[in-house]
């Protein structure tokens, strides 16, 4: 099923990759025409990629049967399920909705009772209904404060009630929306450089969390990035935190890092770019294509490369995993000797 929202045409290289992908998504947008095996496959078919010069993409089945083609018995591309009708047409209304919609609204609608049509809602989409409506608020709210209004101008456009709920909202999220307007105004951000196998590592936190991780840098780039912050140079209530951010750094396949709490900020697309980046596999890669195809996108590789160089939190928000198109390495803010590095140690291969 597809929650596109994207209105410009997309090409076949976008195809292309959202199939390389198996971006569910964009189920229903299209169909990959596999004219060596006779068949038509949804863009999340679970199938081994076919050959590119094998492939062709339709518009929709009966264009892919004209070519005489068949339906994959695997993924059923003709098959729209109940639940995946009642899934679209519950995010169409979420999206165009002003004010919350109850769960109760959305059993109506699809006519499943609330609890059961949540979890459908879930396992497509993977946000419960509440979740995906807050993250719809949230990202409203974000591009109009990147846009220079107040924030309270901001928190009533994009469909809260009151400004409580809007922080009620982003309590868990690191700085407010005045934080991200005045550089860390307020904050207190406490810092340390240490030594590691890849350099001098700087780290730095708030109460909430890392906010910053980077190499070869130190306070006058930390206070770059948060240029009124109380910047606080170590202390003590801070090294545990600091010693598993080392070791996320040392031995990054065995170490853990969900638990790491992390204290960011950036625009609405910056966050879904980085979330994006949490969600590859330690040890994988994804060209920039294909994290742009995750996030429903994928003519947007290059506005992904410029939120990936706007990432402060290396390796805990993994933007070494991503790599060039052709294979290769790419760019890499700290030098693609360090990413090399991390991506060897990810896949518990030996040090160079």
């Amino acid at each position: 099923m597809s929650d596109v929202t994207e209105t410009k045409p997309l090409t076949d290289d976008d195809r292309w990759r959202i199939a390389l992908a198996k971006d569910r998504r964009f189920d229903g947008v299209f169909v990959t025409g596999v004219h060596s095996t006779g068949i038509y496959c949804r863009p999340s078919c679970p199938a081994r990629a076919p050959k590119r010069k094998n492939v062709r993409f339709y518009s929709d089945c009966d264009a892919a049967e004209a070519a005489g083609l068949r339906a994959c018995k695997r993924c059923a591309p003709d098959q729209q399920s109940r639940e995946e009708s009642a899934v679209l047409a519950a995010l169409k209304v979420l999206r165009e909705a002003e004010e919350t919609v109850s769960l109760e609204r959305l059993g109506l609608l699809t006519d499943y009772s609330p609890t059961h049509f949540q979890r459908i809602f879930t396992r497509a989409v993977g946000l419960s209904p509440a979740a995906y409506q807050r993250a719809l608020r949230r990202e409203r709210a974000d591009e109009a404060l990147g846009e220079g209004g107040s924030v309270t101008q901001a928190i009533y456009e994009a469909g809260y009630g009151a400004p409580s709920r809007f922080y009620e909202d982003r309590k868990d999220s690191g700085m407010s929306a005045s934080d991200w307007k005045d550089g860390g105004k307020g904050r207190t951000v406490h810092w340390s450089v240490i030594a590691t196998t890849l350099g001098e590592m700087l780290v730095a936190a708030t109460e909430k969390g890392v906010c910053c991780l980077s190499f070869g840098e130190g306070e006058e780039e930390l206070r770059a990035r948060f240029p009124k912050a109380d910047l606080v140079e170590g202390g003590e209530e801070f090294r545990a935190l600091f010693e598993k951010v080392t070791a996320a750094v040392e031995a990054p396949h065995t170490a853990t890092t969900a638990d790491i709490p992390l204290d960011v900020k950036g625009t609405a697309f910056q966050q879904r770019c980085w979330e994006a980046l949490r969600q590859i596999p330690a040890g994988e890669t994804r060209s920039y294509g294909e994290q742009a195809a995750m996030l429903g996108n994928p003519k947007a590789s290059r506005a992904v490369g410029g939120a990936n160089g706007a990432n402060n939190i290396a390796v805990l928000i993994p933007c070494h995993r991503v790599i060039a198109a052709d294979g290769g390495l790419g760019g890499y803010a700290y030098g693609t000797e360090i990413k090399a590095e991390l991506l060897r140690r990810e896949q518990g291969q030996p040090s160079k």
